[in-house]
């Protein structure tokens, strides 16, 4: 390449540096313009919320120390306020949190355990029919464009919150633990199914050609040669799903579906503030136990695209607001 053309080629680079600047310039002040239009729209006042903080400390402070007074049957019928409910529950080898998980009263563990119950069964209700829709959903397996039948039904229902499906399931019943599990169990079909879908469009094509040289019908080529190199991902994504879900369930708990947020809600509302507290503590540990050793199952299955969470890792991820929506996180996306 002569001199002449080798400038020409830097002095075009240098232009494409210089777009792209200015393009992401633009970028940032659109952003920026519409930020502040958009806090303007909703009613937003930098200086209202600055004036009312110390308000907001006040009442935060309120929450401490955490009341477990209904953490167990045991704490509540002895009257056991603060921390010392937990040190009582725990006495006699956990007697007293046996005792309650067999009782019918409303307590924290109980509530916590019922909070597992509605994400676990609503992931597993829903993972027949995310399985059918995310393999009918892949090219591989149905021609385009009628697979896109399947990938359309799946959008439709990822585009609609669990927060939404709840009530969508009122002819059937009021907000309640039935309900709350068909939601989940339903958003677990758009979620879970996108990514079986996604999983299958990556597979080698070298498996599906061998079962396909035997003679082998196409539902022993989906089964043998599809399904047989995504089934240790299809475990991974959704234990992934379990994760999401199970927080799902704390958030449909606040409008009834019973659970933590149920119990969290009461509390607030008759300004139990202690009490509060100690749900929250509640739904720290829940939500970060079932991360951690969901991630650690996850890591086991498929080491090269997952690494094991560790705590710090889970905490962060405590602040993700959509998956408590039920909105959830597409890492294929």
């Amino acid at each position: 390449m002569s001199t002449p053309e080798i400038e020409e080629y830097l002095d075009s680079l240098e232009r494409s540096r210089y777009i792209r600047m200015g393009l992401y310039l633009l970028l940032v002040v659109a952003i920026v313009l519409v930020t502040w239009r958009g806090l303007d729209f909703i009613g937003f006042r930098a200086e209202v919320v600055a004036r009312r903080f110390p308000q907001f400390l006040g009442f935060f402070g309120s929450f401490f120390p955490p009341d477990f007074y209904e953490f167990t049957v045991y704490t509540k019928k002895n009257d056991i306020h603060g921390l010392d409910a937990l040190a009582a529950s725990l006495r006699n080898g956990g007697a007293p949190i046996f005792n309650t998980l067999a009782s019918d009263r409303l307590s924290l563990v109980k509530a916590s355990l019922v909070t597992l119950l509605l994400g676990f069964l609503g992931t597993v209700l829903g993972f027949p029919l995310a399985l059918f829709f995310g393999v009918l959903g892949s090219e591989r397996v149905i021609p385009f464009p009628f697979n896109f039948l399947f990938r359309g039904t799946m959008s439709a229902i990822r585009a609609i919150p669990a927060l939404v499906w709840i009530f969508l399931y009122i002819p059937i019943g009021p907000p309640s633990q039935v309900t709350a599990v068909l939601a989940i169990a339903t958003d677990s079909i758009g979620n879970l199914g996108r990514l079986f879908t996604d999983e299958l469009e990556e597979i080698d094509e070298g498996p599906i050609e061998a079962i396909r040289s035997t003679g082998a019908s196409s539902t022993q080529t989906v089964g043998f040669g599809m399904l047989s190199q995504v089934s240790r991902s299809y475990i991974a994504w959704t234990l992934y799903i379990l994760e999401i879900n199970t927080r799902i369930a704390i958030s449909l708990g606040v409008v009834g579906a019973g659970g933590l947020g149920y119990m969290i809600r009461n509390s607030q509302d008759l300004f139990y503030f202690e009490r509060t507290a100690a749900g929250i503590v509640c739904v720290f540990v829940v939500v970060l136990s079932i991360e951690l050793v969901s991630s650690r199952i996850r890591a086991r299955l498929r080491p090269s695209e997952h690494e094991s969470k560790g705590i710090v890792e889970a905490i962060r991820d405590l602040t993700d607001v959509r998956t408590w929506l039920g909105v959830g996180r597409d890492p294929k996306s």
